[in-house]
C-alpha cells in the first residue's frame, strides 16, 4: 500500500487495520460514524511536482479526508443507462465503463456518451422518490436529480439547498422497462421471429441471434416455433420482436426498422409493437419488379424516432445487437416523471455513486448528478466515497516531524503553504490540535508560511499567528468574491457566508495580522457590475484586509458543465453572454480580465486598499539576509542531497488553493 511512504513502523499491538495506524472512534455526536487513523508519518513537508501550476513549492497537510464532504448516492440495484443503450445495476458499474450522460444547460441539454471515472460505496440514511410512471428511486438525502426547475436534493441537509418537492417534473426518458425472462413463450416467439424472418428476408444474415436460436431449439421443436399462436402471450411478443430484429431488423439512429417481402410477417411485427406499447408506422414503398412473394413487394415497419421508444424496444425485447446512437438528442422533462411522493425510509442503507466525465448519469430514466472524485483518498488506497467522508487520516506526529525537518541543515527556509489540499482547520483539528505545534515550530525557526482557509477555527490560534508574524512572513487569505446573499446561497451552497468570512478577517486584522482577500470568483453578469464591485471592495477594506486580488471566473472541464447548468437554470438570460465570453475555453478573453482588474484597482484606490496580482497574492517573499537570526540561508539542495528529494509528492489534482472557487453547484 502507498501508506508505506507515510507511516512509520508500528511498535506495539495497538496499531490496527492499516500499517502504522492507531484506529479511534469517538462517541461525540459531531464525529458519529467516523474513524480516525492516527499515523506516525515519515515526513510532513512535501514538494509540489514541477509540472504543477501552483505558485508554491512546499506544502504541509496534517490531515487526509474531510468530514464535511458530501456524497450523492443511490441504491445499488438502480439501473444505469450505458452508452450502447443497455442497462447495468449501479453496484456493478466500474471505472472505464461507457455510460450515457448529458451536456449543456436548460432546454439545450443533450445526451452524450461519457466515461466512468470512479465508483464507490457508502452507507447513508435512505429516501425513496416515487414518480407518476411508477419509477421508484432510493438514494441519500444529498442526492440530486434534474428537474424543470434545476437540480434538486432529495432531502437536503442544509436549509439553503434546493429541495425536491411533490409535483416537480424530472428530466429524462422515464422508467426503464424490465428485461424479458427467457420463458418457453419467449423462446418460441424468438425462434418464430428469426426463422420466418430469415425465410422472408432479402438476404441471409449471420449473428448472435442464431447462436441463441441453437440453444433455444433444444427446448422448443421447430414445428412449434413456426406456428402462429392463437392467443400470444406478452413474453411471446417480446421474443418475436427480438428474433425478427435478428433476421430483418436494423437500428437507424433512434428508430428500429424491419424490412420484409412477407406482409403477413410485417403485420405480426406491428401487432407485437402495439401490444408492448410502442408506436410504429409503415412508410409506403414501391414493390420490387420480378419478385413474387406473399406480399408482392418489400414492406417496411419502423418504431418511433425518440429516445424513449429506442430504449423501450431494446430493454423490453432483449435485442442485444441493436446499437443505440442517442448522442446529441435533446433532454426533456415529462409529465410521466412528475414526483408523486418523497418518503424517508428511516433506514441507513448501503448506497453507491460514480463520477463521470460529464458530472451526471441516467439512473432508471432520470438525469442524476454525481459527486466529484476525491482523488487524495484513492491515492492512499482508500475509496473516495465513504472512506473520504468517514476515515480521516491524522498525522499525529506532525509537530514533531515539522520541527525535525525545519532543523535539518539542508532545509533552506523556503515558504510553506497550508490549506492547499484539505482545510487544516476542519472539525478534526478541534480535537487533535495539530496546528498549534506546527505554528510554534514555524515560529521558532522563523520559517515563512501561508494559510488558506474558510474556517473560523483559525481564530483559536490567533495569538500564535501573531507571534509568528513578529519573526517571519505570515500570509493569511480568505476568499470573498461578492456580498450578494441570494447569489451566495444559490452559487456557493455549503460555504460560510461572505459576512462571516469578513468577520474573521476583521478579528485577524484587529490582532495586527496581515490578511489578504481573494475576490474570487467574480461572476460575469452577476457580480461584475460597478455596484457589486464597489460594495464588495468597500466591505473588504472595512474588514481591515491589506490587499484584494480579483479573480474572474474560470471554468475547468467538469466545473464548466456544472456552472453552465446552474446559469441555464437560475439565469437563462445570461447564456448568450457566457457563450460569447468563454466559447469552448476555460477563461474569458484577456480584455475582460483586464477590465475587471482595472475596475477593482480603481475601487481599491478609493478605499485605500492595495491591489495585488494573483501571483503576488499567493507567494511569500523568499527569506533575506536580514531575516530573523534563526532563519538560515543555505545553498539550494541538489537532487540527491535534499532530505525530501525522494519523497513521493502529494497528489495535486485538488491542490490549487483556489480550486474550490469553481465548485459552484
Amino acid at each position: 500500500m502507498r501508506w508505506s511512504h507515510l507511516s512509520a513502523p508500528a511498535d506495539d499491538d495497538s496499531l490496527l487495520a492499516l500499517p502504522g495506524a492507531t484506529v479511534r472512534t469517538f462517541e461525540t455526536p459531531g464525529f458519529a460514524g467516523m474513524t480516525f487513523y492516527e499515523i506516525r508519518a515519515k515526513s510532513l513537508i512535501n514538494r509540489v511536482p514541477g509540472t504543477s501550476r501552483v505558485p508554491f513549492q512546499w506544502t504541509v497537510n496534517p490531515y487526509r479526508g474531510c468530514s464535511h464532504a458530501c456524497t450523492y448516492c443511490l441504491a445499488g440495484e438502480t439501473p444505469i443507462l450505458m452508452a450502447d443503450g443497455s442497462t447495468r445495476p449501479l453496484a456493478e458499474i466500474r471505472p472505464g465503463d461507457a455510460v450515457m450522460g448529458t451536456m449543456g444547460a436548460g432546454p439545450h441539454r443533450r445526451y452524450v456518451p461519457t466515461t466512468v471515472r470512479d465508483h464507490w460505496s457508502t452507507s447513508k440514511p435512505a429516501f425513496r422518490v416515487t414518480l407518476a410512471d411508477g419509477t421508484r428511486l432510493v438514494g441519500s438525502g444529498d442526492h440530486r436529480l434534474l428537474t424543470d426547475r434545476g437540480w434538486r436534493h432529495l432531502s437536503p441537509s442544509q436549509p439553503h439547498e434546493p429541495a425536491l418537492a411533490v409535483g416537480d417534473l424530472l428530466v429524462g426518458v422515464g422508467h426503464f422497462a424490465e428485461p424479458p425472462k427467457e420463458s418457453p413463450d419467449y423462446r418460441a416467439g424468438f425462434l418464430c421471429g428469426l426463422i420466418r424472418g430469415d425465410a422472408a428476408g432479402r438476404a441471409a444474415r449471420e449473428g448472435d441471434a442464431w447462436v441463441r436460436a441453437d440453444a433455444y431449439l433444444e427446448d422448443v421443436t421447430l414445428h412449434e416455433a413456426l406456428r402462429w399462436p392463437e392467443l400470444p402471450a406478452g413474453e411471446w411478443y417480446r421474443g418475436f420482436l427480438a428474433g425478427a430484429f435478428g433476421a430483418v431488423g436494423r437500428a437507424d439512429r433512434l428508430a428500429v426498422t424491419f424490412e420484409s417481402d412477407d406482409r403477413i410477417y410485417l403485420r405480426w411485427i406491428t401487432e407485437a409493437l402495439t401490444h408492448l406499447g410502442l408506436t410504429s408506422r409503415s412508410p409506403v414503398r414501391a414493390g420490387r419488379p420480378g419478385r413474387a412473394g406473399p406480399g408482392c413487394g418489400t414492406g417496411r415497419v419502423e418504431t418511433g424516432r425518440d429516445v424513449w421508444s429506442a430504449l423501450r424496444f431494446r430493454h423490453i425485447t432483449g435485442a442485444l445487437d441493436a446499437p443505440l446512437d442517442a448522442s446529441g438528442v435533446g433532454v426533456r422533462a415529462d409529465r410521466r416523471l412528475a414526483v408523486t411522493d418523497i418518503e424517508d425510509l428511516g433506514l441507513t442503507l448501503p448506497l453507491f455513486d460514480i463520477s463521470t466525465g460529464t458530472g451526471d448519469f441516467i439512473a432508471d430514466g432520470v438525469v442524476s448528478h454525481n459527486c466529484f472524485a476525491r482523488n487524495t483518498h484513492r491515492y492512499l488506497d482508500l475509496d473516495p466515497g465513504h472512506d473520504f467522508d468517514s476515515r480521516i487520516v491524522v498525522k499525529v506526529n506532525a509537530g514533531e516531524l515539522i520541527r525535525r525537518e525545519l532543523a535539518d541543515r539542508r532545509w533552506t527556509g523556503a515558504p510553506i503553504a497550508m490549506g492547499t489540499n484539505v482545510d487544516v482547520y476542519q472539525r478534526a483539528e478541534g480535537r487533535y490540535r495539530l496546528m498549534p505545534e506546527i505554528l510554534t515550530a514555524l515560529r521558532d525557526h522563523a520559517n515563512p508560511f501561508s494559510i488558506l482557509t474558510k474556517g473560523t477555527l483559525i481564530l483559536r490560534d490567533l495569538d500564535l499567528l501573531r507571534r509568528a508574524a513578529a519573526v517571519t512572513e505570515v500570509g493569511l487569505a480568505f476568499s470573498v468574491g461578492f456580498l450578494d446573499e441570494d447569489v451566495w446561497r444559490s452559487a456557493e451552497p455549503g460555504t460560510p457566508s461572505p459576512r462571516r468570512r469578513l468577520d474573521a478577517v476583521r478579528r485577524l486584522t484587529d490582532a495586527g495580522l496581515r490578511v489578504g482577500v481573494l475576490m474570487a470568483p467574480i461572476l460575469p453578469g452577476l457580480t461584475d457590475t460597478d455596484e457589486a464591485i464597489e460594495e464588495t471592495v468597500a466591505a473588504i477594506a472595512a474588514a481591515g484586509a491589506t490587499s484584494v486580488t480579483p479573480l474572474p471566473l474560470h471554468l475547468r472541464p467538469g466545473a464548466r458543465e456544472w456552472y453552465a447548468a446552474w446559469i441555464g437554470r437560475e439565469h437563462p438570460e445570461l447564456r448568450p453572454r457566457y457563450r460569447e465570453l468563454f466559447g469552448d475555453g476555460s477563461y474569458p478573453p484577456r480584455v475582460y480580465q483586464d477590465e475587471i482588474s482595472a475596475r477593482v484597482r480603481m475601487a481599491s484606490r478609493r478605499h485605500g486598499l492595495h491591489h495585488s496580482t494573483s501571483a503576488e497574492a499567493r507567494r511569500l517573499p523568499e527569506p533575506t539576509a536580514s531575516a530573523h537570526p534563526h532563519a538560515r540561508r543555505l545553498p539550494e539542495p541538489t537532487a540527491t542531497a535534499h532530505p525530501h528529494a525522494r519523497r513521493l509528492p502529494e497528489p495535486t489534482d485538488t491542490a490549487h488553493p483556489h480550486a474550490d472557487q469553481l465548485t459552484l453547484l
